[in-house]
């Protein structure tokens, strides 16, 4: 491992010290924050798969639902039927906070209208449209649902990736290189202090000669 590039002092080692105990918390705390968003991703990954096979089981009862109602009433009379809507939604979207990631939370409001779902007579329509309309209605919440876990979802494993990244750059090359500066300039300073230690005895030496 390639050591840094600095004199080999005792001010410079005190600080190198420094970094790499300041490193080390980083990297503790690092990896509880890449292991607390790990499980927060498997969280988010199972309630999406429910979300997702509720909507596909409600999706496919609609579109078999709508098909019912297309046998037994003529294409026009379902265009006439579904031409006008009877309500008006507006989405809003708000963030959440998971784990210093903000991520989009979809909820829905209607806006123009009522919440009874039917927009048309009953007299020319049959039962299967009321009912496709109905599962249609019902949808919506769980689609919005599914949208933002989806969101969520992948922007933690951005945040997973990321943080990753820091954590191998911490362990594998910022940790180590301290530590193998750390060495190099304590063994420098043994060996400088060694040297001292026999100058002075052959100094000592030169001075009782003479005496």
């Amino acid at each position: 491992m390639a050591r840094l590039n600095v004199n080999p002092t005792r001010m410079e080692l005190t600080k190198l010290k420094k970094r790499l105990a300041t490193a080390r918390r980083g990297h503790k705390l690092l990896k509880d924050k890449r292991d607390e968003l790990m499980k927060r991703f498997i969280e988010l990954i199972k309630q999406n798969q429910e979300l997702r096979l509720g909507m596909e089981q409600k999706a496919a009862e609609c579109s078999r639902a709508f098909v019912m109602a297309g046998a037994v009433t003529s294409p026009e009379e379902l265009s006439q039927a579904l031409a006008y809507p009877s309500c008006n939604v507006e989405v809003q979207v708000s963030d959440k906070n998971i784990m210093g990631v903000t991520v989009p939370e979809f909820t829905y409001s209607v806006k123009e209208g009522s919440n009874d779902p039917y927009c048309y007579g009953f007299v020319n329509t049959c039962a299967d449209l009321d009912s496709a309309v109905v599962k249609m209605n019902e949808l919506l919440p769980v689609l919005l649902k599914l949208a933002g876990t989806e969101k969520a979802a992948q922007l933690l494993a951005c945040e997973i990736e990321h943080t990753r990244r820091r954590v191998n750059a911490l362990e594998y090359i910022m940790i180590p290189q301290l530590e193998e500066t750390i060495k190099y300039i304590t063994m420098k300073m043994e060996e400088n202090e060694r040297g001292n230690i026999t100058r002075l005895m052959k100094v000592k030496d030169m001075v009782l000669e003479k005496k």
